[in-house]
């Protein structure tokens, strides 16, 4: 049976003990989008929360429940910014004017805005729970820069400084484009691969169509029609490894990040 690494799955001396051994906290940042006929609406989610579980397994530290809402829903979104955001509309039986700005209360800046303060939030509470590194995973690549941004704000409080928890922020691609140089991509083979080996229950090939052909909302120089569970469980594996290995230096040479904008480098273990 495979080792519970949840926190919400986890009574209190189990978080204890995980949490003495290897203080981190993995916190998966997902979003609802479209992913192709094939692929789960929550495909982004699913990834991010796959890493932060392997990387807690593999390395130790604990993995926070994922976060679905709150990002921004006007910007950077398939249904409302894609090329073929009105196909994507047409397929799921929405009216395309939902995703526009009129249609939401909040402007895109307060929306962002929001969402960062949200992020901050989330990290500061990691932080009270005793966590000495917090990480947060982006698994909708815009989120990524927003992920960034807050672990910038948070490492300059003087709480953080003073001894308090050091944040970082990572997405899976970014890590391992050194030996994946196609990485990353939008319901194409790269994600498809990883909703294969993670949940093949929820991914139906048969939904796509012959290779070449042209498909709705999915993007990447790997076609999903080439994607394998092998595929998927190898990248994963790999990014969850230097994700260990991000977080281990961070424990053990803490000081190191602390300088203003220090916490965003990576491959200093190496």
């Amino acid at each position: 049976m495979a080792e519970e690494v949840l926190y919400h799955r986890l009574r209190p001396a189990q978080v204890l003990a995980r949490r003495n051994v290897c203080p981190a906290a993995y916190v998966p940042l997902g979003t609802l989008e479209w992913h192709g006929h094939h692929n789960p609406l929550g495909a982004d989610g699913l990834q991010a929360e796959a890493l932060c579980v392997e990387a807690a397994r593999r390395g130790g530290g604990i993995a926070f429940p994922t976060l679905w809402y709150g990002e921004n829903r006007i910007e950077s979104l398939m249904e409302a910014n894609a090329a073929d955001r009105e196909d994507i509309a047409r397929e799921m039986g929405l009216d395309p004017e939902n995703f526009t700005p009129a249609k939401h209360p909040f402007s895109a800046m307060e929306q962002a805005l929001s969402y960062q303060r949200l992020l901050l939030h989330i990290l500061a509470e990691v932080q009270s729970l005793g966590f000495k590194v917090g990480v947060l995973v982006a698994g909708h690549y815009p989120l990524y820069d927003h992920a960034r941004a807050a672990v910038l704000l948070h490492n300059r409080s003087e709480r953080s400084k003073k001894g308090g928890m050091l944040a970082w922020s990572c997405i899976d691609y970014h890590l391992i484009r050194d030996r994946y140089p196609f990485s990353g991509d939008h319901a194409g083979g790269w994600e498809t691969s990883h909703l294969l080996h993670l949940h093949p229950d929820l991914v139906d090939m048969k939904c796509l169509p012959k290779k070449g052909e042209r498909m709705v909302g999915v993007n990447g120089e790997m076609a999903p029609q080439d994607a394998t569970a092998e595929f998927g469980r190898e990248t994963l594996e790999y990014a969850a490894g230097i994700v260990v290995q991000e977080v281990r230096h961070r424990l053990e040479h803490t000081q190191q990040y602390r300088p203003a904008g220090e916490s965003l480098k990576e491959g200093l273990w190496r």
